[in-house]
């Protein structure tokens, strides 16, 4: 099976400049956990909702927050994404993706084409969904 049988098409993406208050607002409303960063079309980054956390003030939404608590949502992605990503192409076996798993500290993959601009996102939990039985009709 190929990683784009199981890899999500639909990938969200932010740019380098884009601020945090943008990324946190996309995974305040969204199902997803992982943010491609693009420039020029082609991706240099993938930012996660753990990334996002570790970066921005915990008193944020709280009785406490101040002025400095806010201005961490002014921080750009290029501060705290993930920079040259371990990718795999269209074409890659789904155990070349289980291998980069197992290998790296990673939860997703993005899918890029030749010219390096993403076409999908591979999470180890599509992994696991294609190791499990399809339910009978």
């Amino acid at each position: 099976m190929k990683i784009r049988d199981i890899m999500t098409r639909s990938v969200v993406t932010v740019e380098m400049d884009d601020k945090l208050s943008l990324v946190k607002e996309i995974f305040d409303n969204s199902k997803f956990h992982h943010l491609l960063v693009i420039d020029g079309g082609k991706l240099f980054g993938v930012v996660s909702d753990r990334d996002l956390l570790k970066a921005i003030s915990p008193n944020l939404g709280t009785m406490v927050v101040t002025y400095r608590d806010l201005a961490t949502l002014n921080k750009r992605v290029h501060q705290i994404m993930t920079r040259k990503p371990i990718t795999l192409k269209p074409d890659n076996s789904i155990s070349d993706a289980a291998a980069l798993f197992n290998t790296h500290r990673i939860s997703c993959i993005p899918v890029v084409n030749d010219e390096f601009q993403p076409v999908g996102i591979v999470s180890w939990r599509d992994l696991v969904k294609t190791m499990l039985p399809k339910p009978e009709l």
